[in-house]
């Protein structure tokens, strides 16, 4: 699967789509939002950060406790759950006089409701689409999300001009219900991928087996560890550029939906490995120019270059999907985004701490400088896991491969 027509002839790819498409608007204004209204409130950057960022705090909790979920759930009632839960949250949130403490406790409830959301969104993608058509599939709904983040970057910054945050939130719970309304009469009903009743030990065995394996493991720490850095450098826009944050976040995702549209569309197959250190490098040394103080407009540019650089998680979710067998599928997604997740929001927190002691433009250099070091420690490993041979050249999924007994595969699976 080659092009976006042949994408979009797989009938139930478009209403996940506009699904996906209304919960990324929903949650892009939300944290702008919050963002904004914790940063006037209290004038600390930390805590500007975790707003924005604080959701993904729950997801290792998540992680370790939920997630096999993802994959003993049926994917159209959870999607919709989800939604409606969202929602509901965007509702609390723009009650007037909310405490900062109280919007905090339910940013990090829903980051542990959404932990299984990673999980049900992207298995299904795989359940849907063809193998040959996963990373296709996936970078359109990430340039479906950076173009969704540009305009909600953008109607949320002028809501919160022209009116206030709490008509902003309005808006994330109305978008909310619209992506729940869309999954619900999208979607086709469908089994859950595997059988059996999910528990906390089963999370935790699937979770032992896809890190207690090195090629796997490898993928995650390329696809969390510099990505999760540079996030937290993204972080400081507000504490940054105060009332300009709004057009350095537009920049970051139009930057991503370029960088997913030329990875995703155009660059053939044998090609990708070359890829995989330029782009992590990319994502990082624009923020190191940030001490300087650039303008607005070289600032911009400098976030849609480094930006281009995220489009590398499409070639480390495409190896991932290759190396564990379907019926763990979604929650091997799921642990990588929950995993994203937690190190964005770690890192979000430790460039607030840093911006406090030091500026917000050095602590963005001193995140992209750690995003560039890690990039550089994992490359060889990575490189010897991707290269053919006895003992490097295995087909997917066979290290992962469930014994019978242990972990029954579904029959829809």
């Amino acid at each position: 699967m080659r092009t976006y027509q042949e994408l979009f002839r797989v009938p139930e790819f478009k209403p996940l789509f506009a699904a996906v498409a209304c919960m990324v608007a929903g949650g892009t204004v939300t944290s702008l939002a919050l963002a904004t209204v914790v940063f006037d409130r209290t004038g600390s950057a930390l805590l500007a950060a975790v707003s924005m960022f604080g959701a993904s705090f729950a997801q290792v909790l998540g992680a370790t406790t939920l997630l096999s979920l993802g994959d003993h759930l049926p994917p159209r009632r959870t999607t919709v759950v989800l939604a409606l839960v969202f929602a509901a949250a965007a509702l609390a949130l723009s009650r007037p006089g909310t405490p900062v403490p109280v919007m905090l406790a339910i940013v990090l409830g829903v980051g542990l409701v959404n932990s299984v959301g990673g999980a049900v969104r992207w298995g299904l993608v795989s359940e849907i689409l063809p193998e040959d058509g996963y990373l296709l599939g996936r970078s359109v709904l990430n340039m479906a999300g950076g173009v969704v983040q540009i305009a909600g970057n953008g109607v949320g910054a002028a809501l919160l001009g022209f009116a206030s945050p709490r008509a902003a939130l309005l808006l994330s719970a109305c978008l909310y219900l619209t992506g729940a309304l869309v999954a619900r009469f999208g979607l086709t009903r469908r089994p859950p991928r595997a059988a059996g009743r999910p528990t906390v030990r089963q999370t935790w065995r699937v979770n032992r087996r896809l890190l207690a394996d090195r090629a796997v493991r490898r993928v995650y720490l390329a696809l969390w560890v510099p990505n999760g850095l540079v996030v937290g450098a993204e972080a400081l826009f507000v504490p940054y550029a105060g009332a300009s944050a709004g057009a350095l976040f537009m920049a970051a995702a139009l930057g991503t939906l370029a960088g997913n549209t030329a990875v995703g569309r155009f660059v053939p197959k044998h090609r990708r490995s070359a890829l995989a250190l330029p782009l992590p490098l990319l994502m990082a040394v624009p923020y190191l120019l940030f001490p300087l103080r650039p303008g607005l407009a070289a600032g911009v540019l400098l976030v849609g270059a480094a930006s281009v650089g995220f489009s590398t998680g499409l070639l480390w979710q495409d190896r991932l999907v290759a190396l564990v067998p379907p019926e763990i599928r979604g929650q091997a997604l799921g642990l990588h985004s929950s995993g994203m997740l937690t190190l964005q929001a770690l890192c979000a927190a430790g460039a607030g701490l840093a911006a406090g002691r030091l500026s917000p433009a050095a602590a963005m250099a001193l995140m992209a400088g750690l995003s560039v070091l890690v990039t550089l420690a994992l490359a060889p490993g990575l490189r010897r896991d991707a290269a053919p041979g006895p003992a490097r050249g295995r087909t997917a999924g066979q290290t992962l491969t469930p014994k019978s007994s242990a972990m029954p595969r579904s029959p829809e699976a």
